[in-house]
């Protein structure tokens, strides 16, 4: 279920509703004192069109919220996490359609961005930036290189058995990242074409991302916008894990 065309769909037809039986009032019998409608079609429809245009400006161009449904992320989010998405962080892009208008920022390496997913684009995905278009990306033995440069990483020491955790820098972002050593590590070299990213998880073995077939990489118009800020943290389970609440996501 496309929610985003639903959204849109009642909110085209609200306004539809509302502006004909505006235009009946004010045109068609100018000069009457007409009582307001009783319709209860029209009467919705003045009532929700406001809230739903409202609605949709805001998740379209503004912000846009979403829930963490996997570890793939972890340590940076967590299942049950509920992030806001700057939807204008990259340029304006038109609902359902996705046709970008206003062209603004370009997404820079190590942002946490949420993209459609290429095999099925209902699908939004959460990953890392690591490779912009024309890099080569080489990932082996849980090390990072890009443009034959390794990336700076910083094991933090007293970590689980058989867990990794360290301190990975892309371009201007320290980020952490998690390894599981016991795990078989998805390894191999990647050229970036145009218009196109390579994204990661940063639970690097438990990732389905840019590496695998499933995902390959991701065309520019797929994404969806960068992950600003957790506002929720909640898993269900638990009680709400307020240290994170309102955390930056970086």
């Amino acid at each position: 279920m496309n929610f985003e065309l639903i959204l849109v769909s009642l909110t085209l037809v609200a306004g539809i509703i509302w502006g004909l039986e505006a235009l009946y009032r004010r045109v068609l019998r100018a000069g009457e004192d007409l009582a307001p409608s009783q319709n209860i079609l029209v009467e919705y429809s003045r009532s929700f069109f406001p809230v739903l245009l409202f609605v949709v400006i805001v998740r379209s161009f503004l912000f846009e919220p979403f829930r963490i449904p996997s570890g793939s992320m972890i340590p940076t989010l967590v299942v049950g996490d509920f992030i806001v998405v700057s939807k204008y962080a990259y340029g304006l892009r038109l609902p359902v359609l996705h046709t970008k208008i206003l062209e603004l920022d370009e997404p820079e390496r190590g942002d946490v961005m949420v993209f459609r997913f290429p095999a099925d684009t209902r699908v939004n995905y959460i990953k890392r930036l690591v490779g912009l278009p024309g890099d080569v990306v080489e990932y082996r033995n849980r090390r990072l290189t890009i443009n034959g440069e390794a990336v700076p990483l910083e094991l933090i020491p007293g970590g689980r058995s058989g867990v990794e955790l360290a301190i990975e820098t892309l371009g201007d972002v320290r980020h952490k990242v998690r390894h599981e050593v016991r795990l078989p590590s998805k390894s191999g070299r990647f050229e970036v074409p145009e218009n196109h990213y390579f994204m990661m998880g940063d639970n690097r073995d438990r990732s389905l991302d840019s590496r695998f077939d499933e995902v390959g990489f991701v065309p520019a118009e797929n994404v969806v916008g960068k992950a600003v800020r957790i506002w929720m943290s909640w898993d269900f389970t638990n009680a709400p894990q307020w240290g994170r609440i309102g955390s930056e996501v970086r």
